[in-house]
């Protein structure tokens, strides 16, 4: 491990020592706040997650909403979401989640005023977008998603890990991609979830030109390939893109240098394509689905917790 990695993990590790002893103060909402997070940076499938989990909370018939600090937003401050505004004013994902889910999102630097704003408009159960470093909220109960990817890779700068796997330990729940071995992890048993990833297209073209701009393109590509899509030609941008007009150019020329019959790319992307995506003829939207085994189980632990450490507060 790089000398860096090793200030960076020394800094991690003093930050949720001096957390977990009380020393930097945590503040609590007066409802109760469901984490989701990762420990690697983006690419876990966070905002598929969260979508899965608001639709379980509609089926039991809770009301909840959605806090996100909404990166790559142009805008600061505490905002609630227009489902039908800009990427540049709310973020991408927020705006995903608000259009799939219907739910009030609010946006803000601080976690805690945003659930202040929202608790105002309309007290609920929160879902916190992305909350597991984000510890000077107090939450109810800690998810992490990990990917396979996550279990041999390093710490920042030196490789995507935000924090060690020592700091599952505060989680409440480990949620792994099915068949991931996981003999290493610090937590085991009724903690570790199992996921079931997919992807839903309506009427995909043949051979198409495959872009996005998320944080791990050939995870995408790799899906895309086992329902049996096959591309002729694939662009990548960065995570969160933000599409110009000579972007649109370059995938028109890509699609007619390969003769495809179209586009195929993310929810996200074209979210962040806006306007721009009509002048891209023939694109199918990929849907990222994901199924959780055992959901009622996981509902049921989620309240369990949520009451235990309500009581206990």
């Amino acid at each position: 491990m790089s000398s860096l990695s090793h200030l960076y993990g020394a800094a991690t590790e003093l930050r949720n020592y001096l957390y977990d002893r009380g020393l930097l103060r945590q503040r609590r909402l007066s409802h109760p706040v469901i984490s989701v997070g990762n420990l690697s940076v983006g690419g876990s499938g966070k905002t598929p997650f969260v979508a899965l989990l608001g639709e379980l909370l509609k089926s039991r018939n809770v009301s909840f909403d959605v806090l996100s600090r909404g990166y790559g937003r142009c805008t600061r401050g505490v905002l609630a979401v227009d489902p039908n505004g800009s990427p540049d004013d709310f973020g991408d994902e927020p705006l995903l989640l608000a259009r799939r889910l219907a739910c009030p999102v609010i946006v803000g630097e601080s976690r805690y005023q945003a659930g202040l704003f929202a608790e105002k408009r309309s007290p609920r159960l929160h879902i916190l977008d992305d909350g597991f470093q984000h510890r000077s909220l107090a939450r109810d109960c800690d998810i992490v998603l990990l990917t396979p990817d996550d279990l041999r890779d390093r710490l920042l700068p030196e490789g995507r890990l935000r924090e060690p796997l020592t700091s599952l330990r505060r989680a409440d729940a480990v949620v792994l991609a099915a068949q991931t071995e996981c003999n290493q992890l610090p937590v085991s048993g009724d903690r570790i979830w199992t996921i079931r990833r997919g992807i839903f297209i309506a009427n995909p073209p043949r051979k198409p030109v495959v872009f996005c701009g998320i944080a791990r393109p050939q995870n995408f590509l790799d899906q895309l390939r086992q329902s049996g899509i096959r591309e002729s030609a694939t662009q990548f941008f960065r995570d969160h893109h933000k599409y110009s007009d000579q972007d649109i150019r370059g995938l028109i020329r890509l699609r007619e240098e390969t003769h495809s019959a179209g586009f195929v790319t993310t929810e996200k992307d074209a979210i962040n394509l806006g306007l721009r995506l009509s002048q891209l003829d023939g694109v199918a939207i990929a849907q990222l689905t994901m199924e959780l085994d055992q959901p009622d189980a996981a509902l049921d632990t989620i309240f369990r917790i949520i009451q235990a450490r309500r009581a206990a507060s």
